[in-house]
């Protein structure tokens, strides 16, 4: 099941936002900068602040009542950002990111967004083959920002979700 967050999602978004931080960071950075107490703070209240806040949609994925994994998007500077999407480790390839970014892009498509963004830590090959399959290529105006790869998305140029009733 997919539905948007609510403020008592908070614990258990931030601890699968670590933990899926975790397996792309390690070996790359220090573990203070995605699993210290600091890091984790902020982790907490850019979720809370983000949770509910007008303009901006944070899903939950759901399976048998267990948070499995979490997306959030917004509009920046005329584009549609995917800044987040993370899949508990226990639940990759078992289809939950497959349907947060379809909940996503459905979303989308249907509010009339043309092109998205996101941005994927340079080592997280994983992360990176999973946007090339759901037909992400790299940002032609900006490949690289920093330690971390752009993409976009032409949400225009996707199939139609199904669940939309035709005329």
């Amino acid at each position: 099941m997919i539905r948007t967050a609510i403020p008592d999602d908070l614990d258990a978004v931030v601890r699968l936002h670590t933990e899926a931080r975790a397996t792309y960071y390690r070996g790359h950075l220090p573990s203070e900068e995605y699993e210290g107490a600091a890091e984790v703070g902020r982790s907490r209240d850019g979720w809370a602040r983000a949770i509910g806040r007008s303009g901006a949609t944070v899903l939950c994925a759901e399976r048998a009542g267990v948070l499995a994994g979490i997306a959030a998007y917004a509009e920046r500077d005329g584009s549609m950002y995917l800044s987040q999407l993370h899949v508990s480790p226990s639940q990759w390839r078992t289809g939950v990111g497959t349907a947060l970014h379809t909940a996503c892009t459905d979303a989308w498509r249907m509010a009339g967004v043309r092109t998205a963004r996101l941005e994927v830590f340079v080592h997280n090959t994983r992360a990176q083959a999973f946007y090339a399959r759901h037909g992400w290529t790299p940002d032609p105006d900006g490949p690289r920002a920093g330690s971390h790869l752009a993409f976009c998305f032409d949400v225009g140029n996707q199939p139609e979700p199904l669940n939309v009733e035709r005329g």
